[in-house]
């Protein structure tokens, strides 16, 4: 059951909040799973990273557990299973992970560079996100809100596509569909950063939200461009995405093997579809 080989660091700013935060991945015993410690609270309690403690899915996933909270987990988690990382103490002095540069990518490098134990074998052979054994993935399973939907549908591989569409010409109507055991994560997904409309920051803002967004940290369009170019790829946003659905389907533990289909999706549809597979024995 991989984890790090060393204690890797991080400090940043957290979306939402606007506090400044310090996280510390540490390693831990085989079988502990990945669960986070509010270190700044007192008897430092812990919450696991699973399904069940999903208490709040508004622009970003939060976890909470013995009366204890963490917010914006998605993107750690997405770099901790692309990286074969069953098991990982994650301390945190705030109620809100750092958003860093607003993608994966810092996250999967420090933890790269600090080095993982022992090494997964599907890492080092393709990258590819580990699958569940045991029981076999035979029946789609799909959640629906209008045009906005989520699948997980039978494949002989494991798959993610997603696929966005927005009134605005830097965005407009995107896709992109990923397989790891034949693309990089850490190439392909972990760069792509979150991003946001322009006039929607001051609505948000008054509801209490993304204080700590900023150029630095997100790309941002207003109807005719983007407002910090160049972009790391064509179609970044639909991307992260992706990125985000993969943090979310994180909480089940391991994936079953299905072809993960989104449109238009959000965290509360990626966690509705990780309850229901989870109630189904995932």
């Amino acid at each position: 059951m991989p984890t790090v080989s060393n204690i890797c660091e991080f400090q940043g700013i957290g979306l939402h909040s606007g506090v400044t935060t310090t996280v510390r991945i540490l390693p831990t015993e085989p079988g502990c799973g990945r669960y986070f410690v509010r270190v700044d609270l007192p008897d430092a309690p812990q919450i696991p990273a699973q399904i069940a403690n999903v208490s709040q899915t508004t622009l970003s996933t939060e976890l909470t557990a013995n009366g204890a909270s963490v917010r914006t987990v998605e993107h750690l988690l997405a770099a901790l299973v692309a990286l074969g990382i069953d098991d990982a103490r994650i301390e945190v002095d705030a109620a809100e992970l750092p958003l860093l540069d607003g993608s994966a990518q810092v996250w999967v490098a420090e933890i790269l560079r600090s080095g993982i134990e022992p090494t997964p074998h599907h890492l080092v052979a393709s990258g590819s996100i580990a699958v569940a054994d045991g029981k076999p993935f035979e029946t789609p399973v799909w959640i629906q809100q209008g045009d906005l939907f989520i699948a997980a549908l039978p494949s002989p591989v494991l798959r993610f596509t997603y696929g966005i569409d927005f009134d605005v010409a830097p965005i407009g109507n995107q896709w992109h569909s990923w397989q790891p055991d034949r693309e990089d994560f850490t190439t392909e997904i972990a760069p792509a950063r979150t991003f946001g409309l322009a006039h929607q920051i001051e609505q948000l803002r008054s509801a209490g939200l993304i204080k700590g967004g900023s150029l630095e940290n997100a790309l941002v369009c207003d109807d005719r461009q983007w407002l910090n170019p160049p972009l790391r790829f064509l179609n970044e946003p639909s991307r992260h995405k992706l990125l985000d659905l993969i943090g979310d389907l994180s909480l089940l533990g391991k994936f079953p093997q299905a072809h993960f289909v989104a449109y238009k999706a959000s965290h509360h549809l990626h966690i509705q579809l990780a309850q229901r597979l989870h109630e189904m024995g995932y």
